[in-house]
């Protein structure tokens, strides 16, 4: 599982998607949190804060992260080596988890420059140091287990289908109802008071609470279980294409 994790990790840094998802993610936020005079900029804002790079990442995962998961498995399909995968001595389960962390590995190797921002930002406070620490880790941590749901997302949208453009687009349909659907839904009068129970089944509620600093439980297992969910949806994915093969052979028998 091992071999293949790192496999995967490094086809990713071996591959243009994956410097260009890096370079881009750093380049959007670097030009609308320095750059460009608009309201998310740190020099403009006056606080000493990083809330507007968690405000703005997530959207930018958004289209990330589905260009980086859609060759997962659709690629695999495509080329027809998924057949040679699966006889290989590894479980469903270990083969989807490897791609599953070799994708997340990805975000977090994005992320990391971004602490450069929080050097900056603590440097520039008056006095120096004045900023909201404990706000700053838990939207890191926040953004971390968002990305880590959309990569879960786009990990079995990939299972689905073999072609690439098509799993980059269900992913990004689908990552994006997770995190704002949700709360557009909710904010309809027609639910009434059942909108903050709807509201609380999309990302940005627990991403939001996240980001105040204080590591609920109840976000925790929220984001492992949406996790968890796709994961298995993938298992399944890759299960029923062993049914199909199995019920072919049948039919080729008889």
């Amino acid at each position: 599982m091992f071999t293949l994790y790192k496999k995967e990790f490094f086809a990713f840094l071996n591959s243009l998607i994956g410097y260009i998802a890096i370079v881009v993610f750093l380049l959007i936020n670097g030009l609308f949190l320095w750059v460009f005079p608009m309201g998310f900029n740190i020099v403009d804002y006056g606080y000493a804060s990083l809330d507007n790079l968690f405000m703005i990442s997530p959207f930018v995962f958004l289209f990330l992260i589905p260009a980086i998961t859609m060759r997962s498995f659709a690629d695999e399909k495509r080329g027809g080596t998924i057949e040679m995968l699966l006889t290989k001595p590894l479980t469903d389960m270990q083969i989807i988890m490897s791609k599953y962390l070799a994708g997340v590995s990805l975000v977090i190797f994005s992320l990391l420059p971004t602490l450069i921002y929080a050097v900056s930002v603590y440097l520039l406070g008056l006095p120096k140091g004045n900023m909201d620490l404990g706000g700053m880790w838990g939207s890191y941590i926040g953004l971390l287990f968002l990305a880590s749901a959309f990569v879960a997302i786009g990990i079995f949208v990939s299972s689905i289908t073999d072609n690439q453009i098509v799993a980059f687009m269900l992913a990004l349909i689908i990552s994006g109802f997770a995190y704002i659907g949700f709360g557009f839904v909710a904010s309809l009068s027609l639910f009434g008071k059942a909108g903050l129970l709807i509201m609380s089944l999309g990302i940005e509620a627990h991403y939001a609470s996240m980001s105040r600093g204080v590591i609920d439980t109840r976000d925790v297992i929220y984001f492992l279980s949406l996790i968890g969910i796709f994961i298995l949806l993938t298992k399944t994915s890759l299960e029923s294409r062993k049914w199909e093969k199995q019920e072919k052979s049948k039919t080729t028998a008889e």
